[in-house]
């Protein structure tokens, strides 16, 4: 990292190193989704060579997944407020680059469920890390771009692991697609630890950055304990909004693929493109749903206003999706599934700033794990309802349906709970 001359010299230049801090929390998030996506694109062909592989067993390992994901994010909160964001994540990167790479040297059903509920216990530190360090390194007004341009991370990942799965397990075969994208992971923790310190410490951050980075920053204490934030109101608004929106999120990352596969009868080097389009749609809506509410702020609207318009925008995206079952042309579907996509996105940078708006710095990774856990939770309840419900009925059209209404009942609950987005009330002692 360059290094500023003298103290006079640093005063007089204005830096933006907290876009490149954001810029690593981006290519973090690309390598979870390569990491977490592989197996989604090669379940068809490993059906052929793994016994036992079909729709359900895919949704149970996908639970696992889910679950353990969950548990995860139940202990990687509190873990990354309590040893800080480049140690914890470092020590999450590690580990699970590690369980992507697992599944190389496995050839069962119940291997791959190992495989899946390790990496997904290691994965889940990633976006409480980054929603930390989002909240160390940006003013509240630009939480919401920042998140939605690394929460952008997530379609990219998605966009590009069908061509990186495609390219190596044909060209090497499915063992090496699992070894080359879990290998990502350790370029990624060199430059983290190379790059990362926190603001007040960095050296490549001039005065004027600092107080831009600090502006808005209450004190807070450090580190509140989950008994007092779970009977907080505005926890729960945030958790049962990731409870009943996030499974959406994982249906299209575990089961499109499979859905273009069968109703268009594709294969695994067919579906890329269509697969790619749909994130390469999404990630308009992440990052002109982060930038909005920014608009908002400057226009004197207050962040509760803000977000909430925003999200009732991301919301009503959504529902046009219900259309897609019905239709006979791949690039409807591709259209109306992308634009869903854009709006969950879209929904989540916005939902993910919720708590760095109203909790003290020390407690949003906490918070963030709390809602992670409860979206897991639903995530995994929607994947098992997705394996029998394609198992036994071959549709797709009752998931559709869930899909189109969920964000419009969950926007509600949350109005509900926090009419405002005022920060929350904490009694915080022994």
């Amino acid at each position: 990292m360059p290094q500023p001359t003298s103290t006079a010299s640093a005063a007089g230049r204005v830096s933006h190193v907290r876009w490149l801090i954001c810029g690593l929390l981006f290519l973090a998030t690309v390598i979870a989704y390569v990491d977490r996506s592989v197996l989604s694109f090669l379940e068809k062909t490993l059906q052929s060579v793994i016994p036992g592989l079909n729709s359900l067993t895919y949704a149970h390992i996908m639970v696992g997944f889910m679950i353990a994901y969950g548990i995860g994010l139940a202990v990687a909160g509190g873990l990354t407020d309590k040893l800080g964001t480049r140690r914890a994540f470092a020590l999450a990167i590690l580990l699970w680059s590690f369980a992507a790479m697992l599944p190389a040297f496995i050839a069962s059903v119940h291997g791959f469920l190992v495989a899946m509920v390790l990496l997904g216990l290691a994965e889940a530190a990633n976006f409480p890390a980054c929603i930390r360090t989002v909240a160390e390194w940006f003013p509240q007004a630009e939480r919401a771009l920042a998140t939605a341009l690394f929460n952008s991370g997530a379609n990219v990942g998605t966009m590009v692991v069908p061509f990186v799965v495609v390219f190596f397990t044909m060209r090497f075969g499915w063992r090496q697609a699992f070894l080359a994208t879990g290998a990502l992971g350790f370029l990624w923790l060199f430059l983290w630890l190379w790059i990362y310190k926190k603001p007040e410490a960095h050296p490549g951050v001039s005065p004027a950055e600092l107080r831009h980075i600090q502006s808005g920053h209450a004190e807070s204490p450090a580190g509140i304990a989950w008994r007092h934030l779970l009977p907080v109101k505005e926890t729960w608004a945030f958790a049962i909004g990731k409870f009943l929106t996030d499974p959406i999120w994982w249906f299209w990352l575990f089961w499109l693929p499979r859905y273009l596969e069968g109703t268009f009868h594709l294969k695994l080097g067919p579906t890329s493109i269509p697969f790619a389009t749909v994130y390469l749609i999404s990630i308009i809506g992440s990052i002109g749903a982060g930038w909005l509410p920014a608009r908002f702020l400057r226009r004197g609207h207050t962040a509760n206003w803000s977000r909430k318009i925003t999200m009732l925008i991301c919301a009503l995206a959504v529902v046009p999706v219900i259309f897609a079952p019905y239709s006979h042309s791949l690039w409807v579907v591709v259209a109306l599934v992308g634009l869903a996509a854009a709006a969950h996105q879209g929904w989540s940078a916005n939902i993910f700033t919720i708590p760095s708006d109203v909790f003290p710095k020390t407690a949003v990774a906490s918070v963030v794990g709390i809602g992670g856990l409860a979206g897991a939770i639903g995530g995994a309840l929607f994947q098992e309802l997705a394996g029998v419900v394609v198992h036994r009925t071959h549709s797709y059209l009752p998931l559709f349906a869930i899909a189109c209404v969920i964000y419009l009942l969950a926007l509600g609950i949350m109005h509900l709970l926090t009419p405002r987005l005022a920060p929350a009330r904490l009694t915080v002692g022994d």
